[in-house]
């Protein structure tokens, strides 16, 4: 890199990260500014903008703040007090905001329940919420009579769109009832509560096992919402296109804040579809669309579309976006800017990438190292824990080098590490005695590596990374490269146990197109992965198990193994004497674990 362009990149570099941390630099841990009034401060100054379109209907910033001010006064009516819990369960549509936007107003905090989840799952989440109301809608009460007789204790269900009431614990919640006032709760309902109270709890994917519910503070929900209208740079022209669940942090506080705290229109969908996805941003004309990595990849993926070049998105947000697709997407549809980032729900790990450096999360350069506490810690894949020194402290990664991302905790919004409504679940969480003894960071369960000129790169997820052959195998690093391979349109990889070998071997989850031939795909992962790192299973699936925020769930694949009497589609060894990849029977299967093959 030259002088200039590197000059040119500082630049850009230190003008998005002022713009971030000056929209931050106020949050205070002790300060009574909530999040509702954040939300009302805009409506206030862009009252009769748009600030929201959905499924052919347009709200305005003060008709959003009526919805709200209705759902504070049923809280109001039903008799919850500041401190209690209300789960939301719905999916994406124009009550959403406003419902937990009002129950914030009287104190009251708003569990936020993935809307595609049902039986233990569903009861699981309800019952870690310690809520008892639900708002809901009719299309959600289906998943509700799937957990009667294992409620966790007896709830009432609140229907936004029900006629009227259909039993004892299914009521209608009536929001043009004449008789809930439209006007602002007093913000004395609210007085004495701080920005470290709990405004949200948001739930984890639950990728490998049940969700667990974040404590949202009122402080760590403006850190998202400003944080991404600073970044972001986007004004009251801007329309952003979201359709992301809203119960997530990444369209529900991240896609929020950069559109409404700014002015901003929010362009809502109620989920992905990526044969409408360019019709929808031509027609409303969106400047902004916030992202999945996963959702980018699904749009490469499609067929040419006459309006994917038709639009002026000048911005796509979010995080996760692969290096292989990254350049397609802004080559092949002409978006301007991406701003990649990366955080969590519940931790104090934030990266940004400002400068566009395709395949980064973010970038803390050398000269702003001790600003950020943000360290990588070498890991032990085999003993699954961080290394230490002989003095008990952890052994920080080399440039280059993969370890675990943390965090330093301390007191201040930019670092504060709220935890889980499970204590147990917040404290696993902490890594003790990393730089000095006594010290406390968050572990984000991520490994990554940084570059000489300060960019992060993510590698892995701990327990996702797995050992074979005396080597750390990536399963990223592998999905990114079988993703190449002409005719895969998903790939979930991941590690399996065979009897009487030490580690555990690859496998792939396919999911193929018509163009998809078995027979080259060995050759080319000869080509393209050492030995250790090649799939020694394949297995071809019509479609692969996502969360409601598009990551691959493992932990039934894992389960399953490479177990014919388990899995129903095609399954396939990567045979050592045949050299191709052959069909797995019982009794192949019965050979490999018997150890009749060495590998």
């Amino acid at each position: 890199m030259n002088v200039a362009a590197r000059i040119a990149r500082e630049i850009r570099f230190l003008d998005g990260l002022a713009r971030t941390l000056w929209r931050v630099r106020k949050i205070d841990p002790d300060s009574d500014v909530l999040i509702c009034d954040d939300f009302e401060d805009a409506v206030d100054k862009f009252a009769d903008h748009t600030a929201l379109i959905f499924e052919g209907e347009r709200y305005t910033y003060r008709q959003l703040d009526g919805l709200a001010n209705r759902f504070a006064a049923w809280a109001d009516a039903q008799g919850l007090q500041r401190g209690d819990t209300v789960a939301l369960l719905l999916p994406n549509r124009a009550e959403y905001i406003p419902a937990w936007a009002g129950l914030a107003k009287v104190g009251v905090g708003t569990a936020l329940i993935n809307n595609n989840l049902t039986g233990a799952a569903l009861a699981h989440c309800l019952s870690i919420s310690g809520a008892n109301h639900i708002i809901t809608d009719t299309e959600s009460l289906a998943a509700l009579d799937t957990i009667r007789v294992a409620a966790p204790r007896p709830m009432i269900a609140w229907s936004i769109d029900a006629i009227a009431d259909i039993s004892p614990d299914r009521r209608a919640l009536d929001l043009k009832n004449p008789k809930t006032a439209p006007e602002r709760p007093s913000k004395s309902r609210r007085a004495g509560l701080k920005s470290r109270d709990v405004a949200l709890y948001i739930y984890t994917s639950g990728t490998t096992g049940m969700p667990k519910a974040a404590k949202i503070t009122h402080m760590r929900a403006q850190l998202y919402m400003r944080a991404f209208a600073g970044s972001t740079k986007t004004t009251a022209d801007d329309k952003i296109y979201c359709v992301l669940p809203l119960y997530h942090s990444t369209g529900g506080l991240c896609g929020v804040g950069a559109a409404l705290l700014n002015g901003g229109t929010l362009v809502l969908r109620r989920k992905f579809s990526a044969s409408h996805f360019w019709d929808d941003v031509s027609a409303h004309d969106c400047t902004v669309f916030v992202y999945i990595g996963e959702l980018c990849r699904y749009l490469v993926n499609q067929p040419p579309h006459p309006k994917e070049r038709a639009h002026h998105l000048r911005l796509a947000f979010g995080n996760g976006l692969r290096p292989e697709v990254w350049e397609e997407f802004i080559t092949r549809f002409g978006v301007k800017d991406v701003l990649e980032f990366y955080g969590s729900t519940e931790g104090n790990v934030s990266l940004f990438n400002y400068d566009r450096r395709i395949g980064a999360i973010g970038r803390v350069p050398a000269y702003l190292r001790s600003n950020f506490q943000v360290r990588l810690v070498k890991f032990d894949v085999e003993a699954e824990a961080p290394m230490r020194d002989a003095n008990g402290l952890c052994v920080l990664a080399d440039r280059n080098e993969p370890g675990e991302a943390v965090g330093l905790i301390k007191d201040d919004a930019r670092h504060n590490y709220t935890g889980y409504a499970d204590k147990a679940a917040s404290e696993r969480k902490i890594l003790r005695d990393v730089i000095t003894h006594g010290d406390a960071w968050f572990r984000t369960g991520d490994l990554m590596r940084q570059d000489d000129e300060g960019y992060f790169y993510f590698v892995d997820r701990i327990g996702d990374t797995f050992r074979w052959k005396g080597e750390n195998v990536s399963t990223t690093e592998v999905a990114e490269v079988i993703s190449r391979y002409p005719g895969v349109n998903e790939v979930n990889v991941y590690g399996v146990k065979i009897d009487r070998l030490d580690g555990r071997a690859g496998m792939a989850a396919i999911t193929p197109d018509d163009t998809f031939k078995l027979d080259g795909l060995r050759d080319y992962l000869v080509r393209e992965l050492p030995n250790y790192a090649r799939p020694m299973f394949i297995r071809l699936q019509p479609a692969i198990e996502t969360t409601g925020t598009f990551k691959y769930r493992k932990v039934d694949l894992v389960r399953d193994g490479f177990d014919p009497s388990k899995i129903e589609q095609a399954l396939y060894f990567d045979h050592p004497t045949e050299y191709r990849y052959v069909a797995v029977t019982r009794e192949l299967y019965a050979e490999i674990q018997a150890g009749a093959f060495k590998l």
